[in-house]
């Protein structure tokens, strides 16, 4: 991610979110959507974004499951100080993006990703994510974007 000021660049880890987590992670502090309740779904698997060696600082979550033939994208968040014209750092959820298309790789999926879009936002993910709409506010990222957003966030690993 790069921090938007200075231009600097710095790397990430990409873990799994854990119940101690969840303490910082509330609506009273900003993040939009209920995380406790992601975390509480059996189905789903919720995971941070921190720069590496801070780990105490959470930069973005991403919920995801593991269906038959791709990984379907929940909700991706960045945190509320990674948001609008004031925010700290860039990149955010296109990691997390990667990241979801690099497990799909991994489950055997061919790094195929789906997920349901704000309708505003169809546009600027077909843009920024190489994804398609095939219809309603269904977007699908298919294996060669995935392996293109995988190459820019996980250049180093």
């Amino acid at each position: 991610i790069e921090n938007v000021v200075t231009g600097d660049s710095f790397q990430t880890e990409i873990s799994v979110l854990t119940k101690t987590d969840l303490n910082v992670i509330t609506k009273s502090k900003g993040w939009t959507f209920n995380w406790k309740t992601e975390f509480n779904d059996p189905v789903k698997e919720v995971y941070k974004l921190n720069i590496v060696n801070n780990s105490t600082i959470i930069q973005g979550l991403i919920s995801l499951e593991i269906k038959a033939d791709h990984v379907y994208m929940h909700l991706v968040e960045n945190a509320p100080f990674n948001r609008g014209k004031s925010k700290m750092y860039s990149g955010v959820a296109g990691n997390l993006v990667a990241f979801a298309c690099k497990l799909s790789f991994q489950r055997g999926n061919q790094g195929n990703i789906a997920f349901i879009s704000k309708t505003q936002l169809i546009d600027h993910y077909v843009k920024t994510l190489g994804a398609f709409h095939i219809g309603g506010r269904v977007l699908v990222i298919e294996s060669k974007a995935a392996q293109i957003l995988i190459d820019k966030y996980f250049q180093n690993q």
